[in-house]
């Protein structure tokens, strides 16, 4: 039956009259608490990030410890138009190639005039891709002819802008490498601690920070390469004066838990003298900084995701990201960022366009899908934590520093990302992402070398991921190998971007809570379920995800009146229901079943 309830203030089945505007919406909704009133921007970038090293390699062999000729490591070539136009067809706007730039690396390339370095300051037989070795050149590991990585990376970039993605790339701003020295600067360019004053713990326009009269010690538990030997390696490491190190810790024996591997920059800010900054001329190193980004601007990167933004003073961004923008207007700034007190001052004041939304909405998401958490987390978040730029803050559930979903360290169960990337995905305006092998279900199995059995796909290690590597199929990228649930997986991760990349609502819609609205309903579990809507003038949906990996819901959804009011819509008309994300016949009530671990992206139409 046509279901047309109107009982308190709620209604059942929607009903719709295009009048009414969404400026009157936002007039009627702005002191409501089932939203806010923040008129949300069209910030919809879909991101693949992927590593070159572990994307395309095809060998499973999976020595620990293993070599590049034992374990494999993928290339900037094996990123073809074949996988691309596949990642494509996901819905994905930008590819994010992670470890491109030059880092430390027990392999040796001598013979191409890239020594191996110390295997004391270097973490994992590959090298960590956040300890640079030089800024102006890219990893020997990623090129078939070593002596072409530049040209083979700067075809990867055509290839992809030819597949009509968008580049992005890795710039790591507060630390490199202790081994750190550039060979493939520009004649012009002087290098990082060049003309240091080094008998200075601190001077305005060093590059580094010193020690002096100190030598670097090497952790004395640091064992490199486990029972093998590592280039080099002897338990020592000569630098003097010793340099801070990167996770500013000023002192010339770090310890095994501190990032020993590299060093500190300094932009400018004493930190020994309670963080006094001297900003009062341009410091050397946000020149240098500049000249580094503006390089790769003019490879036609499309942006940089800047690894740890806020160990680096937000006025350096306040200056840097304007300047990079005379050179590319378009260029787009995402900070790693992990302190909610300072999203609107790296925003506002530091320039950037999008940050990490890690501590609010994923840390939320994990919890739920670990059966530990409640929906009230994930209110919070547009609540308090980012509401006035909810557009701006960038959401995933996996990146190369967190754990594979499907590891028992986080879910084990891929599916239990269904409900939680469909809100990551939805929630707001912002930028989504997605990890590579996360559609297929890759569960970071395996002690690599330096990383451990600890859930992840190890950065610091030569690897095949296996999940992954059945989608691959030695190149032919057609996910031949792949079990009926893997398809099924990855089919909903496709249908849910597409559904993303291309909805009016959910790219920049407003926001509307429905919590409050069902919490009286016995088969409305606020713990488990959640339910919002998203629309414009041109399309409303309806979001419904079940959190619950056991429980069968069967609630019937109910809108509030003043959410109608806000949507445009009234009593006149009545409403057929399309479910975007699961194809299926329209249906004409919300009277719905919630199995476990469920999402549903209804859009409302007049019947």
């Amino acid at each position: 039956m046509k279901n047309l309830l109107l009982a308190g203030g709620l209604l059942t089945l929607a009903t719709f009259s295009l009048p009414n505007s969404l400026v009157h919406a936002q007039s009627t909704t702005t002191n409501d608490p089932n939203t806010t009133a923040e008129i949300p921007q069209d910030h919809k970038l879909v991101i693949y990030q992927l590593l070159p090293r572990l994307f395309g390699n095809k060998v499973a062999l999976n020595k620990p410890y293993g070599t590049i000729s034992e374990n494999g490591s993928g290339k900037f070539n094996d990123i073809t138009d074949a996988a691309l136009a596949e990642i494509k067809k996901m819905g994905v706007s930008h590819v994010w190639y992670t470890g491109v730039v030059e880092h430390a690396t027990m392999t040796d390339y001598s013979s191409q005039g890239i020594p191996a370095d110390d295997a004391d300051v270097v973490k994992g037989r590959a090298g960590s891709p956040y300890a640079i070795k030089d800024y102006y050149d890219v990893a020997p590991d990623l090129a078939m002819v070593v002596k072409n990585r530049m040209p083979e990376y700067e075809a990867l970039i055509k290839r992809t802008h030819d597949q009509g993605l968008k580049v992005l790339m890795d710039f790591i701003p507060n630390h490199v490498a202790r081994s750190y020295r550039s060979d493939a600067k520009p004649l012009e360019v002087t290098d990082l601690g060049a003309t240091d004053d080094k008998t200075k713990a601190f001077a305005p326009n060093n590059n580094f920070y010193y020690l002096p009269g100190k030598s670097f010690v090497v952790p004395a538990d640091y064992n490199p390469l486990g029972p093998l030997k590592g280039s080099k390696e002897d338990g020592k490491y000569f630098e003097i004066p010793a340099k801070a190190t990167g996770n500013d810790v000023f002192t010339n024996a770090p310890s095994i838990n501190d990032w020993f591997e590299t060093v500190k920059l300094n932009y400018g800010v004493d930190y020994q003298q309670g963080r006094k900054t001297h900003f009062e001329t341009v410091p050397d190193t946000w020149k240098k900084m500049r000249d580094i980004l503006v390089y790769w601007a003019g490879k036609n990167v499309d942006g940089f995701r800047c690894d740890m933004a806020e160990m680096v003073p937000v006025e350096f961004w306040a200056y840097v990201i304007p300047e990079v923008k005379k050179v590319n207007p378009a260029i787009v700034f995402i900070a790693e960022a992990y302190d909610p007190k300072v999203y609107k001052t790296y925003l506002d004041q530091g320039k950037f366009d999008y940050l990490y939304d890690k501590v609010g909405l994923y840390d939320g998401l994990r919890r739920l899908m670990r059966q530990e958490g409640t929906t009230e987390d994930i209110s919070k978040v547009w609540k308090e934590e980012s509401n006035g730029y909810s557009s701006r803050m960038l959401r995933f559930l996996e990146n190369h520093d967190e754990q594979r979903i499907a590891s028992k360290d986080f879910a084990t169960d891929p599916r239990r990302a269904i409900p939680a990337m469909t809100v990551t995905a939805t929630l707001a305006s912002g930028p989504v992402m997605l990890y590579f092998g996360q559609d297929v279900g890759e569960p970071g199995h395996g002690s690599e070398g330096f990383s451990g059995e600890d859930g992840r796909t190890s950065i610091f290690d030569y690897w095949g991921v296996p999940e992954h590597q059945k989608w691959l199929n030695q190149g032919k990228f057609d996910g031949a190998k792949l079990s009926p649930e893997q398809k099924s997986l990855r089919d909903f991760y496709a249908r849910l971007l597409n559904v993303t990349s291309t909805s009016d609502a959910i790219r920049k819609g407003r926001f509307y809570e429905l919590q409050d609205a069902n919490n009286l309903s016995k088969e409305f579990n606020q713990r488990h379920l959640y339910a919002y809507l998203r629309y414009t003038d041109k399309q409303q949906v309806l979001v419904v995800v079940n959190f619950s990996a056991d429980k069968t819901y069967k609630p019937v959804i109910k809108i509030p009146a003043k959410a109608m009011l806000a949507m445009g819509i009234n009593d006149k008309i009545f409403y057929n229901y399309t479910d975007l994300l699961n194809p299926g016949t329209p249906r004409n009530t919300l009277q719905l079943t919630l199995a476990p671990l469920s999402a549903h992206i209804f859009e409302l139409k007049p019947q």
